[in-house]
């Protein structure tokens, strides 16, 4: 696989990561753990150099996981992880905190969680609006002048936010929602990663599964999957939402390609330091995934997707109104 590189960060990594996320939380049971971790070595035979996990997926379980997966070539991979939660007794999550000294304790624990003695990439998972962010960005500089931590990144930040805490330390990547579905931060936030140099990472990068046209009006969900508490993940909203995936079906077909595969050519087509993480549970959709950094989508093809795109209205909101209001601060 195509190797890309973060901005001007010096992070080199495969063109497509793999998000673990889905393999401990979110999406109804937990993956059974040996069968995780033979999927992880199976994305890096593959070609994968990315992974990315956080304190939350689990919670804790996951970085455990993604750190005795990826022991025996852990020198050439790069793995991001993420603070910025507190949680009660019971793992649940109980709001931000992303005070200075908790994010040196989510460190040092992060750090024998997956085994390591460097994090490669340390997202702030969510903006704290009790914390200033040049705080936040001065505690991640303390770590990475100790040598716990490389590199400083954010996560669903806004471009003001972004602009304040690179000022006090370099910011190597953003990761937010991005998708032909979500295309929020085209107005600001991609703008201002070119302008001051920032690697960008697509999570979500097939709308959380819809993109890959296995989904209708009448698919259901685990009792435990997130989804379910989505607007865009109503019936009627993954009816009438349909029209993108025709879209892509659409150029698939003639790309002799899957309409996820189309979906994720065409984050990788957009900018050079853009490296989405698709994540999956399923050996079969790791391998169609990564066969998405293979494909090509010419100048035409892109302006047929785009004008096409820009005529469906997307119906649903991205998240409950609870939860969009701790992003894009």
């Amino acid at each position: 696989m195509k190797k890309r590189m973060l901005g001007k960060s010096g992070l080199e990594v495969s063109a497509l990561g793999f998000g673990c996320m889905g393999m401990s939380f979110g999406y109804g049971p937990p993956m059974d753990r040996q069968q995780g971790i033979s999927l992880i070595r199976a994305a890096f035979e593959q070609g994968v150099t990315f992974f990315d996990t956080a304190e939350a997926y689990g919670p804790f379980t996951n970085e455990e996981l993604v750190g005795d997966a990826v022991a025996p070539f852990r020198a050439q991979v790069a793995i991001a992880t993420k603070f910025g939660f507190k949680f009660d007794a019971n793992g649940q999550q109980v709001g931000t905190d992303s005070r200075p000294e908790h994010i040196k304790q989510v460190a040092e624990a992060a750090l024998k969680r997956l085994k390591v003695e460097a994090i490669d990439l340390f997202y702030q998972h969510r903006v704290d609006p009790a914390v200033p962010i040049e705080d936040v960005a001065g505690a991640v500089q303390d770590l990475i002048r100790e040598g716990k931590v490389k590199h400083f990144g954010l996560s669903e930040a806004g471009a003001k936010t972004l602009r304040r805490a690179h000022a006090v330390q370099p910011v190597a990547a953003i990761q937010s929602e991005y998708s032909l579905w979500t295309r929020n931060p085209e107005a600001e936030v991609l703008p201002t990663c070119e302008e001051l140099g920032i690697g960008f990472v697509p999570f979500s990068p097939l709308g959380k599964g819809f993109l890959t046209g296995k989904m209708d009006a009448q698919t259901r969900f685990d009792k435990g999957d997130f989804r379910n508490i989505l607007p865009r993940f109503t019936p009627e909203a993954l009816g009438a939402n349909q029209a993108l995936v025709e879209l892509l079906g659409k150029v698939a077909a003639r790309k002799k390609a899957t309409a996820a595969q189309v979906a994720l050519a065409w984050l990788l087509a957009q900018k050079p330091w853009i490296v989405p993480i698709p994540g999956t549970t399923k050996l079969s959709r790791l391998e169609e995934n990564n066969g998405a950094a293979g494909i090509d989508l010419s100048a035409d093809e892109l302006r047929e997707i785009e004008t096409a795109a820009s005529s469906i209205a997307v119906h649903g909101a991205r998240y409950p109104e609870h939860l969009e209001r701790r992003t894009g601060l």
